[in-house]
Order: structure tokens, then C-alpha cells, then sequence
């Protein structure tokens, strides 16, 4: 949603790619809410190379939906996964996430932080070093859906 609000769109199949080459992610997990009739989507997800962790997903009571993952981000990298990972590229530009990224430094298993959009995202996540960092916004070339 981040890079709509840029005013483009992503291409999951080229970010996969750019992940891998430029950052050397092997196994890139993306956490989701899960909508009977986006299987479609999940399906080109999973054929551009991303491991699917699925969530649940509830109304609220005006209907819009709400599938909140960060739990299961923070338990993957942190315990599911915490053995079968060197170092771990975390993408989002939501502070809740704070707390995971300390906890990797503090670990030896945090490579970097990607942060969707340049101009909006948390300011707890301003606290870390730029080479901590990369936004996604600025690989637009790399990594724009083409038409």
C-alpha cells in the first residue's frame, strides 16, 4: 500500500529478484491476510518466489477488513525461522516492527530494513544508521510493474 501512495505499482517477480541479487535473500517470506478470492494473486506470489504465512482475517464492524501479521512476522524471525536464517532483511516502514530490528542487531542477524515509502514511515525507524536502511521507493526503476 506504501508504494501506491508513491503513485506506482510493484512488481512482486522483479522485487523477489532484486532481493536475491541485491541483498542475497534466499527464502523471502511475505505474511498476509487471506481472502478466498485472491487466489490468483497468491498464486503469482508464490511462482514469483515468495513463501506465503497466511493470517486470518476479520471485518470490523463497518466491514473493512483487518489482517494484522506483525505477530507473525516477530515469531518467524525470532523463533520459527531464527535457526535457519544468517541475517534478515525486514521490509516495512511500520514501527511496530522496532522491537523485532533491535532484537536482530542485538542478535548479529539483521542485514537491513526496506522501507517502502521515503516520505512516510515511522520515526522510530529514523533511529537507525543508513546503512541499516533501504527504501523501495528509490529502486522504482528496478522494481516498477510495467504496462
Amino acid at each position: 500500500m506504501a508504494i501506491r501512495d508513491c503513485g506506482w505499482h510493484l512488481d512482486w517477480q522483479r522485487f523477489r529478484i532484486f532481493l536475491r541479487d541485491k541483498y542475497g535473500v534466499q527464502k523471502a517470506f511475505l505474511f498476509l491476510g487471506y481472502l478466498p478470492e485472491n487466489k490468483g494473486l497468491y498464486n503469482s506470489l508464490k511462482q514469483a518466489g515468495f513463501t506465503l504465512v497466511f493470517k486470518p482475517i476479520v471485518r470490523d464492524s463497518n466491514g473493512i477488513i483487518k489482517g494484522n501479521v506483525d505477530a507473525e512476522l516477530v515469531l518467524h524471525c525470532a523463533k520459527i525461522e531464527y535457526d535457519n536464517y544468517d541475517r534478515a532483511v525486514v521490509v516495512s516502514g511500520d514501527g511496530d516492527f522496532y522491537c523485532l530490528i533491535r532484537f536482530l542487531l542485538k542478535e548479529g542477524k539483521f542485514l537491513k530494513v526496506g522501507i517502502p515509502n521515503r516520505r512516510k514511515f515511522s520515526a522510530l525507524l529514523r533511529q537507525f544508521r543508513p546503512h541499516h536502511v533501504f527504501y523501495v521507493n528509490d529502486q522504482r526503476k528496478k522494481v516498477e510493474r510495467r504496462k
